[in-house]
């Protein structure tokens, strides 16, 4: 999702609370309802028009690959009359398939085993644990070891 970017809220499929405060930021507009009601003797119709989201959270919560919805923001001087959108981007598939056909595979640079990241990750956490004695040190007059700045605690730490 792209939003506050000038004004501008354009989004693909999301779900739950994100689909639901585009939905709300969309607003909503005045839809006209229809309902017919039969029984033995006669049939009704009834028209109303009752406030419903511009484009619910459902329906934002389904849009398929390719599809986005969105509003645009305008300016004084050039007004936009309708902001609002829900769009699909049409893809040349054959042109793209094509276009596929002369990708070549990136080369492996170096293999990366599961032992060279544990290693890696130990080696920045050593460097880590020299540059907090190195401030530490510096700054006698804190009253701070290293084990109260331990990731997860609640620590705050001016230097």
């Amino acid at each position: 999702m792209i939003t506050g970017v000038v004004g501008n809220i354009i989004s693909g499929q999301v779900t739950g609370t994100t689909a639901k405060t585009l939905s709300e930021n969309f607003g909503k507009i005045a839809q006209q309802k229809d309902s017919m009601s039969i029984n033995s003797s006669d049939t009704s119709v009834t028209k109303s028009t009752q406030m419903d989201y511009a484009i619910p959270a459902s329906k934002i919560a389904t849009l398929s690959s390719g599809e986005f919805v969105g509003v645009v923001a305008d300016n004084p001087e050039q007004k936009i009359k309708l902001k609002m959108f829900h769009s699909e981007i049409q893809n040349d598939h054959r042109a793209i398939a094509d276009e596929e056909q002369g990708y070549v595979s990136i080369p492996v640079v170096k293999k990366v085993t599961e032992h060279d990241v544990q290693e890696n990750y130990l080696k920045i956490k050593r460097e880590v644990e020299e540059l907090m004695d190195i401030v530490l040190s510096v700054n006698g007059h804190l009253q701070t070891s290293r084990e109260d700045i331990n990731v997860g605690r609640n620590s705050a730490i001016s230097l």
